[in-house]
């Protein structure tokens, strides 16, 4: 890459062998159905966590309004994270395009709602209410630092799902994040869930696209419920084929990631001026906050990494940053973003030399 970048995984580019994959795909039209490489993909992917089918989509908001879409009328409910990425982060699709109404429950220090309110979210059969309808989850959960939840929140959740006749929707973006950092077979994840979508362009490094997972049924009325937002795609193998690459090839490696975060974390935990817990980076993705004791504010933070260093981070929500590996972050790029850290905020001290 031409910098360093740790704004998110999005940003990662390509490997060489995607893009000779993606040079070489067959391709035919994939809304008749006919494009061999799209349909390769989508049967490696539902393969992968345990469904019927699969669907490829644009993104991972677009996977989520699908779902949601295909499960839901209007004025059913859905129970989903106060924080959670389909709730804040989708642009309010659900509501606005599926008529959905969301019933936004807070989270713990790791993503997970209480299962006692999630139970007692379900409404009372009563014309004054929603229907109830859904209940919406995600793994690893981004506004937690990317923490990977264990599979028996998300049995607890079937359960009450079930006892109550509802439907469960996982956002795995970084469904293989998680998987890999519990050391479990995705499945062991998504067993409890209707349906499921990952993102292939994040820590997977595809250029684009995601894929949605589920029943058979399911995924024909999540078909149309693509269609409905523009998102089918004609020749799209030469973009499924980069996915391809990423599920055979780029699913261990996460574990990489993970441990580069974890270095950051614990070297930017050394500095007075910095707050971390490392204790929490399980994943790709930490938080930090810069103290108000630090000589430089948020913005000159931000602008010096870059000057200084070619280091790429996004701006802090007031004081607090976000930094994400991944394929294109290696242990030099770490070291010298603790070194540049270090010299901006004028900390003495040991500091990594690899």
């Amino acid at each position: 890459m031409d910098r360093i970048d740790f704004r998110s995984d999005t940003v990662s580019w390509p490997t060489p062998a995607m893009r000779q994959a993606m040079a070489n795909a067959p391709i035919g039209d994939d809304v008749y159905g006919e494009d061999p490489t799209v349909n390769k993909l989508e049967a490696l992917a539902a393969e992968m966590v345990g469904k019927e089918a699969g669907l490829f989509v644009a993104s991972g908001t677009m996977g989520n309004l699908a779902a949601i879409l295909a499960h839901g009328r209007r004025g059913d409910g859905a129970t989903v994270g106060n924080d959670s990425h389909t709730f804040r982060a989708e642009a309010g699709g659900m509501a606005v395009l599926g008529g959905i109404v969301p019933n936004p429950l807070p989270t713990d220090l790791y993503g997970r709602m209480d299962l006692a309110a999630v139970e007692a979210a379900v409404y009372p059969d009563d014309p004054h209410y929603p229907n109830n309808r859904l209940i919406l989850v995600e793994n690893s959960y981004g506004a937690k630092g990317g923490y990977p939840i264990e599979p028996d929140y998300f049995q607890q959740i079937r359960h009450i799902a079930d006892q109550n006749g509802l439907i469960v929707h996982m956002d795995g973006a970084r469904l293989f994040n998680a998987a890999v950092a519990l050391n479990l077979n995705p499945k062991e994840i998504t067993q409890h869930v209707d349906s499921v979508t990952f993102c292939l362009s994040k820590g997977l490094c595809a250029p684009v696209g995601s894929v949605l997972c589920g029943s058979a049924e399911f995924i024909q009325q999540a078909r149309r419920a693509r269609k409905l937002v523009g998102g089918a795609m004609r020749q799209a193998g030469v973009m499924a084929a980069a996915g391809i690459v990423a599920l055979t090839e780029m699913v261990e490696r996460l574990a990489d990631d993970h441990a580069h975060a974890k270095m950051l974390a614990e070297r930017l935990a050394e500095m007075p001026s910095l707050i971390v817990q490392p204790e929490l980076v399980k994943t790709n993705m930490l938080y930090f906050e810069l103290a108000e004791s630090a000589p430089v504010t948020p913005k000159q933070f931000v602008r010096r990494l870059r000057d200084e260093a070619n280091i790429w981070l996004s701006d802090g929500y007031s004081r607090r940053f976000r930094a994400v590996t991944h394929y294109w972050i290696q242990e030099a790029d770490v070291a010298l973003f603790v070194r540049t850290a270090r010299a901006i905020l004028q900390v003495e001290g040991r500091c990594l030399t690899r």
